[in-house]
């Protein structure tokens, strides 16, 4: 009967290594249900808009939008139904422009500057928890 014991506890612990391993691995990504999102270019302005039924999780996005190294105006604007969505817009040396936090049930919108990188593009992250048809638009005006 002793035998068993050691086995039977280095498979709950590596069971339980394993767990903990994608629960890590699946920290670093986004995960959206529905997700449609469309680019609009006109001219030196840019309307991004994504909508979604189902999101969790994090993940940062590039989208080709302006001229290189560009300054410009962004009005950001999200809604849910239920849940957390938090967007993050990031400079081109990394640190953040200005931060959106959703309330459930409710639109929020936000403006601030950001600047476009190198190759014209900007970047932002999108945190959900829980998030429930949702909607995020991004305007960036010259």
């Amino acid at each position: 009967m002793a035998d068993w014991q050691p086995v039977a506890l280095l498979r709950r612990i590596v069971a339980s290594l394993c767990l903990i391993g994608s629960a890590l691995l699946l920290a670093g990504c986004l995960l959206i249900s529905g997700e449609q999102t469309t680019v609009s270019l006109q001219g030196s302005a840019a309307n991004i808009l994504t909508t979604f039924v189902s999101a969790e999780g994090s993940d940062e996005y590039r989208v080709p939008a302006l001229p290189a190294n560009t300054e410009a105006q962004a009005i950001v604007i999200v809604a849910v139904e239920s849940g957390d969505v938090q967007i993050d817009l990031i400079q081109p040396d990394g640190s953040v422009s200005f931060v959106l936090a959703s309330r459930p049930g409710a639109q929020v919108t936000r403006s601030g500057s950001i600047r476009s990188d190198a190759e014209g593009q900007i970047r932002y992250r999108i945190t959900a928890r829980g998030a429930r048809n949702g909607e995020i638009q991004i305007f960036l005006l010259p």
